[in-house]
């Protein structure tokens, strides 16, 4: 008796995923919850693991093939591994069902049917997917197009293939060493949401610059003791997560968001933590962080971090953030301008610590300075209120005893 192998709920609003790779080949033996294939969505990777252990029989997918929610993906069949010989019966059974299953020919049905959730817009708008170019595999119509389209009014049926920009060809001796590569499913949505940022908010960016010898000495005399007690280290993130849930209860419309004509006010504070990976930046989130002590937050950065490089993080825990830092001084950033992560009003950009000669009491002095930019949503946040914010950044960090004291 075969098992089937079905793409699992990948979460809210993710409705489609792509094949990434295959860790089994058919005919190969697999155990119980061993990881069989890897899924990318537009938010994260995700493995599929077998639903019972016997023999790989049949891969329904492709690598690279795009598959919605509940799609096939394969089949397991009791045995030990040497499926090869079980396969072959299949095979031959399989030249014959095209006689005997004359409708099964989906494949030009499939060119119609392109999901769910293209149906139910065109159910909702009444737009037509026939009426629509589609961007999707053999032609097939995604999701995006038909909102491309409804957004277009459908006036212009070709419109959304519009700003697919066409490449001028390479000179034949460059063309010889390219290589092209599709873009995963993550890499497309961080390219999507970071344009839209740029887009729809009024973005601006400030910045000021913090002495960090308050914030090293502390970290430097307990870095030790705390690391036994607490077994994580104690970095900085800690530290500058604390500092930014103050200024936010301070600064309310820097923790809030636009939605139509009315601005959300957060009274929670759920900050985002930029996480650099092999694939694509990731943003999980510290949820109500001024409820967490430095030691909490740290475990919770520590374990985002390791679970993220390892493609372990879920859905769930990059959705809701309120505010963002990124770090780009752990690459050697001196300055940057950060992206908003939509639908935020504001992000926090780190910088390297970097010693420079500044002026204390009329002495000119060697301190450890770093930069940092804050980019906001100036249709929500005047400029006064992200400098004052940027400002109160600064002084807790300056005097981390603030932070303690919650002052």
């Amino acid at each position: 008796m075969a098992t089937e192998i079905r793409v699992p709920t990948l979460g809210e609003s993710v409705t489609e995923a792509t094949i990434g790779r295959w860790f089994k080949k058919p005919g190969e033996a697999v155990k119980a919850d061993e990881p069989l294939v890897e899924l990318e969505t537009d938010k994260v990777t995700l493995e599929v693991n077998a639903p019972a252990a016997g023999v790989l029989a049949e891969v329904a997918a492709k690598e690279g093939d795009t598959v919605e929610v509940g799609a096939l993906l394969g089949s397991i069949t009791e045995g030990e591994g040497a499926a090869a010989k079980p396969a072959e019966k299949p095979a031959a059974k399989k030249e014959e069902a095209p006689k005997a299953d004359a409708p099964k020919p989906a494949a030009p049905a499939a060119a119609t049917d392109h999901g769910p959730a293209v149906r139910r817009i065109a159910e909702e708008t009444g737009v037509s997917p026939a009426s629509v170019a589609g961007t999707g595999k053999d032609g097939r119509v995604t999701k995006g197009d038909m909102l491309a389209a409804v957004a277009a009014g459908a006036a212009a049926p070709q419109a959304p293939a519009a700003p697919a920009q066409i490449r001028a060809p390479s000179a034949p001796d460059d063309a010889a060493r390219e290589e092209r590569v599709r873009m995963t499913k993550l890499r497309q949505t961080i390219a999507r949401r970071l344009k839209d940022a740029q887009q729809t908010a009024a973005m601006l960016t400030t910045f000021n610059d913090v002495d960090m010898s308050g914030v090293m000495a502390l970290r430097s005399q307990y870095k030790d003791t705390f690391e036994k007690k607490h077994g994580v280290k104690l970095g900085f993130m800690g530290f500058f997560v604390k500092a930014c849930v103050q200024a936010l209860k301070e600064l309310p419309a820097v923790n809030a968001e636009i939605d139509g004509t009315d601005i959300i006010y957060k009274n929670y504070y759920h900050i985002g933590v930029a996480v650099g990976t092999d694939k694509g930046l990731v943003v999980p989130v510290v949820r109500d962080a001024d409820q967490l002590s430095i030691a909490g937050i740290e475990k919770a950065i520590a374990d985002f971090g390791k679970r993220a490089r390892d493609g372990q993080l879920k859905i769930e825990e990059m959705q809701g953030g309120t505010f963002t830092i990124s770090n780009g001084g752990v690459y050697g950033s001196l300055l940057s301008t950060p992206i908003l992560n939509a639908p935020q009003s504001a992000i926090l950009g780190m910088h390297r610590i970097e010693e420079r000669p500044v002026v204390r009491n009329g002495q000119i002095v060697i301190r450890p300075m770093m930069y940092l930019a804050l980019s906001y949503d100036h249709r929500i946040i005047d400029g006064k209120e992200a400098v004052t914010f940027l400002v109160r950044v600064k002084e807790n960090l300056e005097d981390p005893a603030r932070l303690v004291l919650d002052l």
